[in-house]
């Protein structure tokens, strides 16, 4: 997942849009929303509101399909202070929390029909993860931190959780001492994305190194009350999730690779080299907390290494030494269809193109 870009938090006008915006957090966090879904939702629809009162809008009622189109348009040619647009998977992160604004709004009589029924939305392209570590720069980030010291030795232990478990930086934020079971080597990750336990293994090197934090390093930084969060920042407490990110960045950067990155760079390393060790994605799957397969399935296209492997063993061109053709059963019916079906397949698409 790429960072969450921060919104603007100017005050909102003192209208009926911004009122019925406090209803609806209310209705979140009585309905057991996420914090982080919470602040997301508000600080997009409060955005909305900003733009509409710039522009002589201040109840629900007078939002028309047409000024939602508009705000969508505002969206895209809005800029940075770098100068850069809005991706695509941001404005459509924003548009989202100001339609489910709207469903709610009309579910709860407060306008007659929803003029976000039908709004096109912009549409996601299907991104490839930015960086993804091989094992060999995986152990050099690893290498970074100075574990002579308490914070060196609560940084590796970090890195190495990261790297083991591909768990999200707000789950390592809020583990707890007894989510970790090091006996049988598992961590339980209790109220995940989307509200959602599961327990999942940890290495015996990560366990390790935690161990060692939890026995030199951890005693140092605690303060009372002790709320038996794992990895304590300097003020004793837990970490925001932003300071970890920062903090984990430091320590790619300062292995100096052509790849930059922070937490879900560990996220993305761990699946992609687990994939390309034999995993089945479907453990993937279960280790990254998805519910939804397809969001797994990224990472065997981010797996290069094996297609490489066979690209290389079967390709006539691929080295610069001509291989030997390799050995074929001959009498194979199954492996001859197949052929017959390849070649069909692609004088299809030869005769298409034309």
């Amino acid at each position: 997942m790429a960072r969450a870009k921060k919104l603007p938090s100017k005050p909102l006008p003192a209208n009926r849009m911004a009122s019925l915006l406090e209803e609806f957090i209310e209705w979140m966090r009585v309905s057991n929303a996420a914090a982080y879904t919470v602040y997301h939702r508000r600080a997009c629809i409060a955005g909305f509101i900003r733009w509409a009162y710039a522009h002589g809008i201040e109840d629900p009622m007078e939002v028309t399909r047409p000024v939602l189109q508009n705000y969508q348009r505002h969206l895209y040619y809005y800029r940075q202070k770098s100068g850069e647009p809005l991706t695509f998977r941001t404005q459509y992160s924003r548009m989202v929390p100001v339609r489910s604004w709207f469903r709610w709004l009309v579910r709860n009589n407060h306008i007659l029909h929803n003029p976000a029924a039908d709004l096109d939305m912009p549409k996601i392209e299907q991104r490839l993860p930015r960086a993804v570590l091989s094992e060999s720069e995986a152990e050099r980030v690893m290498l970074q931190p100075d574990i002579g010291e308490p914070l060196g030795l609560r940084d590796r232990a970090i890195l190495e959780t990261f790297y083991s478990t591909g768990i999200r930086r707000t789950e390592l934020v809020n583990l707890k001492l007894y989510n970790l079971d090091r006996e049988r080597g598992t961590l339980s990750i209790w109220q995940g994305k989307g509200r959602k336990d599961r327990i999942i293994p940890i290495g015996e090197r990560a366990v390790a190194w935690i161990a060692k934090y939890l026995r030199e390093a951890r005693p140092q930084l605690a303060s009372d009350p002790d709320d038996g969060t794992v990895f304590l920042s300097v003020e004793g407490g837990p970490f925001h999730p932003d300071r970890l990110s920062a903090l984990v960045r430091e320590h790619v950067e300062a292995a100096k690779l052509s790849k930059r990155g922070a937490c879900h760079m560990f996220r993305h390393t761990m699946a992609t080299l687990m994939l390309e060790g034999g995993a089945d994605i479907r453990y993937i799957q279960q280790m990254l907390g998805h519910a939804d397969l397809q969001s797994t399935q990224v990472y065997t296209q981010v797996s290069i290494r094996n297609l490489k492997q066979i690209h290389t063993a079967t390709h006539p061109g691929a080295t610069l030494e001509k291989q030997p053709p390799a050995a074929t059963d001959a009498g194979s019916n199954e492996e001859e269809q197949l052929k017959a079906d390849l070649l069909a397949a692609l004088e299809n698409e030869a005769a298409e193109d034309e």
